[in-house]
């Protein structure tokens, strides 16, 4: 079958891509930028690329044709924290466009369960993006899951944020919220389950695990489960603007995102009816399993997918091909270079940096930057990066994004989404005499950005000099 994904390059939208593959289909992968899709060499022979802004009016270029499925996959919830919804409809018109105009006999669209009578904004949006892919002479096929659970998810990581670093939480009472999580294998299950079946045309499915629990419930048997003590205390007294404060500060995730959260937190999530579970005859998975499956992947470094690598996490909506060409003029540069003895080493050292291992030199003031990033709002050092040794196109790493990650060629260029008044790249490059060259540039923006640069130059002559003096002999065993 010709299948078509759209956010190819996302959660749910990565976990996907390799078990249509495996399945024989050929697949078009939409994407807003291709140097974001991040997949192997091999991966990309089999599938086919399609960039395309669904935000923007249709051009109908470069459109593939005659697809038996197409998967929408696409959100807005965190670009805003208002507008949101005006996007998602937006971009549902316009996929509508491009169906019109390629054809396809059937649209699975993976939305939220929304069964409560007062919902979120971002669960009615979610409802409005249904009601618009239904209005098309297409067969839809919606399934609506609830908290997804899985290596890489948001609401593992928020959770695995929470019990890690909190043992004694004072909580918002949208904890006791009850909510339905769904085990990641089991959606990509129902999303490959509904192929093309007449039985599942024109309906829309409630999918969910076999257990209703509270957010509390969540964070203790998460904690259970990694052998931790927590005490959990639940106040009245936090506004929805303080519990958005609370998660942001505490987790990884964005300040919008953490808005929106907060808001769908406080709805019940819990299905109304398992028919597709015994249509499709799927066992579900137990919130506990689901824990233990997905730190089997992390502790195998076998993470397909992190929402965190996602633009949900960065403070940028651009592509990152505006980012790649290094500006040369009104910049201000520090350039350091050494010479190579162990060339292996030295790759491994440069495409292990950040996470775990550090920044090779000062870690407490990039901790300190971190924090001071997330005071002013921005992403902060948190999100790590999702794999301990390997970089893709398009990966989150700290507080910066993987712009080019080129390991044949020797170069790894990185681009700063910390808060900055200005632009700021951090390149590494051997070259073909085995020199290091580590190159930070900065594009100030205005007087308050020369001065930030300035007043950072004491910092920047130790961290510099001496992270890549121990990038080029640093040997881990």
């Amino acid at each position: 079958m010709k299948i078509l994904l759209t956010g190819a390059n996302g959660y749910i939208g990565q976990r996907l891509l390799p078990e249509l593959l495996a399945q024989g289909h050929d697949v078009v992968c939409a994407v807003r930028d291709r140097n974001r899709l991040g997949l192997n060499p091999e991966t990309l022979k089999k599938i086919s690329i399609w960039e395309v802004d669904f935000l923007k009016n249709p051009t109908f270029e470069n459109i593939p044709d005659n697809l038996d499925i197409a998967y929408y996959l696409i959100h807005s919830m965190s670009s805003s924290t208002h507008f949101f919804d005006r996007m998602e409809a937006e971009a549902a018109q316009n996929f509508n466009s491009y169906m019109r105009a390629i054809g396809t006999t059937q649209v699975i669209y993976l939305s939220g369960i929304s069964n409560s009578k007062t919902l979120s904004k971002h669960l009615q949006s979610r409802h409005n993006v249904e009601k618009i892919l239904s209005s098309e002479p297409y067969k839809i096929t919606v399934l609506k899951a609830g908290i997804v659970v899985g290596s890489g998810s948001s609401s593992f990581e928020i959770i695995r944020d929470l019990c890690e670093k909190l043992p004694v939480m004072i909580t918002p009472k949208w904890v006791l919220t009850k909510t339905q999580p769904i085990a990641v294998r089991n959606v990509i299950e129902y999303l490959i389950g509904v192929q093309l079946r007449e039985d599942c045309y024109n309906q829309s499915f409630d999918i969910g695990g076999p257990e209703v629990l509270t957010y509390k419930d969540m964070i203790q048997q998460y904690a259970k489960n990694r052998g931790l003590k927590n005490w959990i205390f639940t106040v009245p007294v936090m506004t929805p603007k303080l519990s958005s404060y609370w998660l942001y500060f505490v987790t990884s995730t964005s300040y919008k995102l953490a808005c929106n959260l907060v808001d769908s937190m406080k709805v019940e999530v819990v299905s109304e009816d398992n028919r597709l579970e015994n249509i499709l005859n799927i066992k579900p998975i137990s919130y506990n399993d689901a824990i233990s499956l997905a730190f089997h992947k992390i502790e195998q470094n076998l993470v397909l997918s992190s929402w965190k690598d996602s633009l949900a996490s960065s403070r940028f909506k651009k592509n990152l091909t505006e980012f790649i060409q290094v500006p040369t003029y009104g910049c201000l540069k520090d350039h350091q270079s050494i010479k190579v003895q162990d060339l292996e080493s030295t790759l491994q050292n440069i495409w292990s940096i950040g996470g775990e291992k550090g920044w090779y030199y000062g870690n407490w003031m990039w901790e300190l930057r971190g924090i001071l990033d997330k005071i002013f709002g921005g992403v902060g050092l948190r999100r790590g990066r999702t794999h301990p040794h390997h970089l893709d196109n398009g990966d989150a790493l700290d507080f910066w994004r993987v712009l080019l990650a080129d390991k044949e060629n020797k170069r790894l260029l990185l681009f700063a989404e910390m808060r900055l008044p200005g632009e700021a790249w951090l390149e590494f490059r051997i070259d073909k005499n085995n020199i290091l060259h580590q190159t930070a540039t900065f594009r100030p923006k205005g007087l308050k950005g020369r001065l930030y640069w300035y007043t950072m130059l004491p910092f920047h002559f130790f961290i510099f000099e001496g992270m890549i003096r121990n990038i080029a002999t640093r040997k881990d065993k």
